[in-house]
């Protein structure tokens, strides 16, 4: 395996009872590579998603991290996931806790750090996302696009080498979209790699250098986002990208 591959999928297939979700998926992440991932609801994008953080388990195939299984890593599902973090499309933060605590306690818990440690960490991102004024809030207290930033600090403060986003922006009310974008394309400007399935075409024609179109399970198309959204090849991607230029998706 090139030593400049972190994720890589091969053959991977996933079913629910008879219903087969994901059917001989291939692909590899490199370092910087920012990959959208596009597609109608129920192509398996999410799915996708899920089995490479291990919140599903493949029926059949591999994923390597670094060039090792990842279901058989040192450190078992948590430790992966410090390096292979996810931002969901419901944020998942611990109501109970502030922002700032939020953001520290797999810190703490999962990495070892002192809470002194932890919590400088936590302030750093949180000053990079723009939501440091709002440390001592409860989740119930932020708007949503608020809250998608605090799940974006949280997620960095574990130090990923890879973000996974799952459609982070689709629970949001339409004023609220940008503030999240304009992070996540802050973040790949810095170069972070990132794995992200979305709605938003602009996002994944103007900040990706990746574009996988996802169809019944299966890619249907891959490349960069000139050629995606410039000459697709296959009819379902036209299709589905005339859907949306209608906005009829």
């Amino acid at each position: 395996m090139a030593d400049n591959i972190i994720l890589a999928v091969s053959h991977l297939s996933k079913s629910f009872g008879t219903h087969e979700v994901l059917k001989d998926i291939d692909f590899t992440v490199s370092p910087g590579d920012v990959t959208s991932i596009i597609g109608a609801s129920g192509s398996g994008k999410s799915t996708l998603l899920r089995c490479i953080n291990l919140l599903e388990t493949p029926t059949s195939g591999e994923i390597t991290f670094h060039g090792e299984n990842i279901s058989h890593l040192h450190g078992g599902a948590n430790a992966y996931r410090t390096k292979v973090g996810m931002v969901f499309q419901s944020f998942n933060l611990f109501n109970n806790m502030t922002v700032l605590a939020n953001c520290a306690v797999g810190q703490t818990r999962v990495l070892k750090r002192s809470k002194t440690e932890a919590t400088e960490n936590a302030m750093k991102y949180l000053r990079r996302v723009g939501m440091a004024p709002y440390v001592n809030a409860r989740p119930s207290q932020l708007s949503g696009g608020q809250k998608q930033r605090v799940a974006i600090a949280r997620a960095l403060a574990m130090d990923p080498e890879v973000l996974l986003f799952d459609e982070p922006t689709s629970a949001l009310d339409p004023e609220m979209v940008g503030e999240v974008l304009d992070v996540m394309q802050g973040l790949a400007h810095d170069g972070m790699t990132m794995l992200v399935v979305t709605h938003e075409m602009a996002f994944a024609r103007d900040v990706s250098n990746r574009v996988v179109f996802m169809t019944k399970g299966i890619i249907g198309e891959d490349g960069t986002p000139a050629d995606i959204f410039g000459s697709p090849k296959n009819q379902e991607t036209k299709d589905f990208l005339s859907r949306f230029r209608e906005g009829k998706n």
